[in-house]
């Protein structure tokens, strides 16, 4: 299984990270990624399933937004 994490960045300075599954073996690894990002933009995660299979969205909002 390919675990692949799509990261954009939004007009508006949102950081859309976008998952299909990711393997038990990388699911940690991706979720620190995941609050360290957080953590340096000081912004806050919201985290949403997706509506197909198993796939989640997170987005961190820089702060003031």
């Amino acid at each position: 299984m390919a675990d692949v994490m799509d990261i954009e960045i939004l007009e508006d300075g949102t950081i859309s990270v976008k998952t299909d599954k990711i393997s038990q073996a990388n699911h940690f690894s991706a979720d620190e990624f995941l609050n360290e990002l957080e953590e340096m933009l000081g912004g806050e995660r919201k985290t949403e399933k997706r509506k197909a299979k198993h796939h989640h969205v997170h987005r961190t909002v820089k702060a003031g937004h």
